[in-house]
């Protein structure tokens, strides 16, 4: 009753050939057959332009009908399709009603067309013919190996007995040209052979013509660059006679965007040629060798004799990048939080490590408080940059904190154990690092996302200033978990708007805890609006948003607002705050660098929002 010789014999030539452009290395879903006309009956002629007045009455008066008329057999299958009977004109009509034939043909009633389109004064009514529903009866394996196969997502019991779905069959081509070119064979194609249909079921081949086998030659640097070639094949992991991989073509671009050395100046060239792949990059060297020297001055709540109301804060940053064009990063940062605190940070950098595409990191960081306690804080670590998942990093860190002789000597009268305590904890853990920014120093637009976890043992040594009975019901010996996140994400708003949306955290989790082990919060690059490490929270969550109107490549003003969640559980001393900053702050270029300034105040539990307490920051960033 349904079989019709022009729709078989187009299915028979779809199945074996397939459709134009569907059996290359990019492969689309094809088109359905049998879809409505374009050409079609003469449209009802419509009337003159209306005034505005009377447009919308026009338009409810020129509203078109659609009737579907189907076999009474296929008056079930219809009810699972949902379309619009009443639409706004003739040609919403017509696109209707093919929407509603592909729907048809995407769900396996390949035959499905309509047939008849008559209009009726406000109504178009449609023959519509929907078929037989088709199967797979079995797909086999034509050429193919079984583990091509198994890793572009085939299954044989997914293709036996079940409905023949044009969608999910181009998929599987998708997925087996994407092996394939991952493999060597950019030029692949993909078939359906040897096929047999029986009723409504399909039998037959799927095969694989790889074309010619295309290895990689080398990689071409065009442009001005000291990074040398051997270095970035190896951060690229694209080798000379290794088999062409699309996937590691398609990462370059992101690879190297993260290098804040390099500059892309156009997406990279491949060229083929006798069977081997050349890759051009069009690359540029851009000043990424930082000095900073930033000066704060904020009000001092506490001066004590011979000290002033204003105390002066610093930081100096060095970062050194690119050496000899290896890739080699050094780095050294100081800074100055109040009267008599310091922190000391330290960082190195070494790519390719032992020829490999590993980058070996060390870092050290020193921190004094006051005449409490010093911190130090040594990691090494180990990054392997993947070319779809981002950077994956194994490390170890050694933290100690040790109480200054200044401070022993008021410990012989104490009774109970002081808030900061001498420990030692030694740490294993994972950091992920995913980045889509298209600029790593003035993102427009992009996703930074890092994720952190640690497990170590902590050990708390006894001080001989302190009484030993103070240490009896303290755990000397404990687990103890540090974990981390980022989140941050950049919009453009028109044409030079950036809007900033960040969320990071961290978290202690250990037995005790006591306040030299806690992180530190607070000040220009953590919580804007109060002083540096103005809090101490073994838990926190900081939300920022930012807005961003840019007036030149590296030049903008901001307004941001910071809000934080903060908890420190100590002994004697379990509390929370959630403070507040707000600002603005401009930045620009100018001849020594780039110079910038921010102006913040802040609230929270202890502090109200005044401009008597707000901060200033402000200082030169020299790249060279």
């Amino acid at each position: 009753m349904y079989a019709r010789a022009p729709a078989f014999l187009l299915l028979c030539l779809w199945l074996t050939f397939g459709w134009p452009g569907s059996a290359r290395a990019q492969t689309s879903t094809a088109p359905v057959p049998n879809q409505p006309p374009l050409q079609t009956p003469a449209v009802p002629p419509t009337r003159p332009a209306a005034p505005d007045t009377t447009r919308r009455a026009l338009r409810v008066a020129n509203r078109k009908f659609i009737r579907l008329e189907t076999e009474a057999a296929d008056r079930a299958v219809m009810r699972r399709y949902r379309y619009r009977t009443t639409v706004s004109d003739s040609l919403a009509a017509f696109r209707e009603v093919r929407e509603v034939v592909q729907a048809l043909q995407a769900d396996a009633y390949l035959t499905a067309s309509a047939d008849g389109l008559r209009w009726g004064h406000d109504t178009l009514r449609v023959q519509l013919y929907v078929g037989e529903k088709f199967r797979w009866a079995r797909l086999r394996n034509g050429n193919l190996g079984d583990g091509l196969l198994t890793r572009a997502g085939y299954r044989e019991r997914f293709f036996t007995g079940k409905p023949f779905e044009p969608g999910e069959w181009a998929r599987l081509q998708q997925r087996i040209l994407v092996e394939a070119e991952n493999q060597g064979y950019p030029f692949a194609t993909v078939r359906l052979d040897s096929v047999e249909l029986r009723g409504a079921d399909i039998t037959g081949r799927v095969v694989l013509d790889r074309g010619r086998a295309i290895v990689f030659d080398s990689l071409q640097i065009v442009g001005k660059t000291k990074t040398r070639k051997r270095f970035l094949t190896k951060y690229l992991q694209i080798f000379p006679n290794q088999p062409y991989s699309q996937q590691r073509v398609a990462a370059i671009s992101r690879l190297l965007r993260q290098l804040p050395y390099l500059q892309v100046k156009a997406e990279p060239e491949v060229r083929f040629a006798q069977g081997r792949a050349r890759i051009y990059l069009l690359l540029e060297d851009r000043p990424s060798n930082q000095f900073d020297a930033i000066v704060g001055v904020l009000p001092n709540p506490t001066p004590g004799p011979g000290q002033k109301k204003l105390q002066i804060t610093g930081d100096v940053t060095i970062n050194l990048r690119n050496l000899s064009g290896g890739g080699k990063q050094i780095g050294l940062q100081w800074r100055k939080l109040d009267v008599a605190s310091q922190l000391l940070d330290a960082h190195y950098v070494h790519p390719n490590f032992f020829g490999t595409p590993l980058e070996l990191g060390a870092t050290f960081n020193l921190y004094k408080q006051a005449n409490s306690f010093l911190t130090l804080q040594p990691r090494l670590q180990l990054t392997y940059p993947t070319v779809r998942a981002g950077r994956i990093t194994f490390f170890t860190e050694r933290r100690s904190s040790r109480l200054l002789a200044d401070t022993a000597g008021t410990l012989k009268t104490l009774t109970v154990l002081p808030q900061n305590i001498d420990s030692e904890y030694t740490s294993y853990g994972l950091d992920y690092n995913w980045n889509s920014l298209d600029d790593l120093l003035f993102p427009r637009r992009g996703l930074l996302a890092a994720a952190q976890a640690a497990v170590g043992t902590k050990r708390i040594s006894k001080n001989s200033e302190l009484n030993d009975t103070l240490y009896n019901r303290v755990l000397l010996r404990s687990t103890q978990v540090m974990l981390g996140l980022r989140l941050e994400r950049y919009f453009r708003i028109g044409r030079a708007g950036v809007l900033l949306t960040r969320l990071r955290g961290e978290a202690l989790l250990n037995q005790r805890l006591f306040l030299n082990d806690m992180f530190r919060i607070g000040g220009l690059a953590t919580l804007r609006g109060f002083n540096e490490y103005a809090f101490y929270a073994n838990t926190y969550g900081v939300s920022t948003v930012e807005f961003r109107q840019f007036t030149g490549a590296d030049s903008f003003v901001f307004l941001f607002a910071d809000q934080a969640y903060l908890r420190r559980d100590l002994q004697n001393d379990k509390t929370s705050d959630t403070p507040t900053g707000l600002g603005a702050g401009l930045s620009f270029r100018t001849g020594a660098g780039l110079f910038q300034f921010v102006y913040s105040v802040g609230r929270s539990a202890n502090q109200r929002m005044s401009l008597s307490n707000s901060k200033i920051h402000f200082g030169i960033t020299s790249r060279f």
